[in-house]
């Protein structure tokens, strides 16, 4: 049994864990922990109440995510681990070529280019055909209901929404985005902290997908509507793109770090980076955790792996080195090698070669969910659907322009992805799921949590609180307001560039739930860096 030692983190906001034993739905909006808990209240399983909480989730949040989404989903059920990879592939009639000759040197950040396949509404279809309980269509209700009744709009959710309106003001200029505006900004702005907020044009996306199984968003109407106003603006999406896209399951991979297994998904996604971390970091002892010599080590373990990973995460079998060199022990003492007392400038190694949102579900049969969707950036490309309320992702972003890159754009090709859901177990037993939404930050998020729990025995809720830094580039690493000013000052004479971040959002928003091995008693937290909720049966 798992003995946390500590109830707060005295550096951040003093928020309570919360237990449960029959079921429990962590996320970063109320409304839609709800959902997933109306789900468990009507004799629904885990991933009937990650099902609804996702697509709760497209409504109440969508300055994070949407039905436009990439989606990525480890599930634990009886007794066994699973993985699902549902992120979208790259439009087949778009290439570097195509691109070049329009005058790009990389990949733009918004419009119809990085516009790839969503893969968010296949995989609601896939889990639920696979693991769930109750009918498809249930599972949309609560969403359907917020977006036809509407929701007041809350915090968080309403400072990034004002925050998106003031950019996409400022940047978007081209008549592409201009729906975008009508969707997410119809009266001339974005709404306000506590304005009600409906899209009845979402809901009926939702009950279409709903209806059909999701077979309207890939092959029927709303595939139509999608591929026509692509193909209105000389885009590159289509509906043979649409129609042509199925999720995958795949086997999670995972490191043993110090008696636990921690899950990710095996790349595209960017899991491995906290796995390499982790299998650095195992090789010493952690006595203390506000340690200037514990946070040099994390920081410098995090910066070498992920370094790796940006060399050469890509689409798995484009890979041209291996995930079980990448993580194999060896491979490890090696780079733990390169790391001394001083903060280096990082390199990739030379192995042998061959704003997200996130939710956690159990229930008391003892099945879990780590799930998390994206349209990447926030709203995604800028483009909407008209009338429909789908914002399109951007996660073509991350491809390469460079042919010789691992990650360059090719047609059909799945990018370099930033969102990863985490997975704890031991000894053959569910532990339960994590995450840490928040771009490039997600898998050092990933290893600060970790250690926080498994090596100073914090609780979920007090492992979030904890203040975090994020490695940048080279030797510069940011810190959040509330990191120890001691440890800063301390981290900088040992070479590394320490800036002081003035806000939280940067440093992601994640949920854990902890299930004791020997009570089946379920341990929550969510972030206060958003408005997270732990909704409990």
């Amino acid at each position: 049994m798992m003995q946390f030692d500590s109830l707060y983190y005295p550096y951040a906001s003093r928020r309570n864990a919360v237990y449960g034993r029959k079921g429990m739905v962590a996320t970063s909006q109320p409304l839609a922990a709800e959902a997933g808990r109306e789900m468990l209240h009507k004799g629904g399983n885990a991933i009937d109440a990650a099902i609804s909480t996702a697509a709760a989730l497209t409504v109440v949040e969508p300055t994070s995510n949407g039905i436009g989404s990439d989606a990525f989903a480890i599930v634990w059920v009886d007794g066994d681990i699973h993985g699902l990879n549902a992120s979208g592939y790259a439009p087949k009639n778009l290439t570097i070529d195509q691109l070049k000759a329009k005058g790009f040197d990389e990949m733009p950040t918004f419009g119809k280019e990085p516009v790839t396949v969503p893969g968010t509404p296949a995989a609601w279809a896939k889990l639920s055909e696979r693991f769930g309980k109750l009918p498809f269509e249930e599972l949309f209700e609560p969403a359907i209901r917020y977006a036809e009744e509407g929701f007041p709009v809350s915090p968080t959710l309403g400072y990034h929404w004002q925050s998106a309106y003031k950019t996409f003001k400022r940047v978007f200029k081209d008549d592409i985005f201009e729906n975008w505006f009508k969707t997410f900004a119809p009266n001339g702005q974005a709404p306000q902290i506590g304005d009600l907020w409906a899209s009845p044009d979402h809901a009926r996306s939702l009950r279409e997908i709903a209806e059909t199984k999701a077979e309207s968003f890939y092959s029927g109407k709303l595939a139509d509507e999608i591929a026509s106003f692509f193909d209105k603006h000389d885009g590159y999406l289509t509906k043979e793109d649409l129609a042509n896209y199925e999720p995958k399951w795949v086997d999670p991979i995972k490191v043993n770090y110090r008696g636990y297994d921690v899950w990710e998904i095996p790349p595209n996604g960017q899991g491995i980076i906290a796995l390499m971390a982790l299998n650095i970091l195992k090789g010493y002892e952690f006595n203390e955790k506000d340690s200037v010599d514990t946070f040099h080590k994390q920081i410098e373990a995090t910066k070498l792996a992920f370094t790796d990973g940006l060399e050469y995460i890509t689409q798995q079998d484009k890979m041209d080195v291996s995930v079980e060199s990448l993580l194999s022990e060896t491979y490890a003492d090696e780079r733990r090698q390169l790391i001394g007392d001083e903060a280096v400038d990082p390199s990739p190694g030379e192995p042998q070669r061959g704003g997200t949102v996130y939710l956690s579900t159990a229930d008391e049969d003892g099945n879990m969910v780590s799930f998390i969707q994206s349209n990447y950036m926030g709203f995604g490309s800028g483009v909407a659907i008209p009338g429909t309320g789908i914002a399109m992702q951007n996660r073509g972003h991350t491809f390469s322009l460079d042919p010789n890159h691992a990650n360059a754009l090719e047609p059909g090709k799945q990018t370099y992805h930033t969102i990863i859901p985490g997975f704890l177990s031991k000894d053959g037993q569910a532990v339960g799921p994590f995450g840490v939404m928040g771009g490039y930050m997600q898998p050092q998020g990933h290893v600060q949590v970790m250690m926080n729990m498994i090596d100073f025995a914090l609780n979920p809720q007090a492992a979030l609180d904890a203040p975090r830094w994020q490695w940048m580039k080279d030797k510069v690493v940011q810190v959040e307001p509330t990191f120890p000013d001691h440890i800063a000052q301390a981290l900088q004479r040992k070479g590394h560039v320490i800036e002081r971040s003035l806000y939280p959002n940067p440093f992601g928003r994640g949920q854990i739930i902890w299930r004791d091995l020997e009570t089946g008693v379920l341990c929550g937290g969510t972030e206060p860096r958003t408005d997270g909720h732990i909704a409990v049966l």
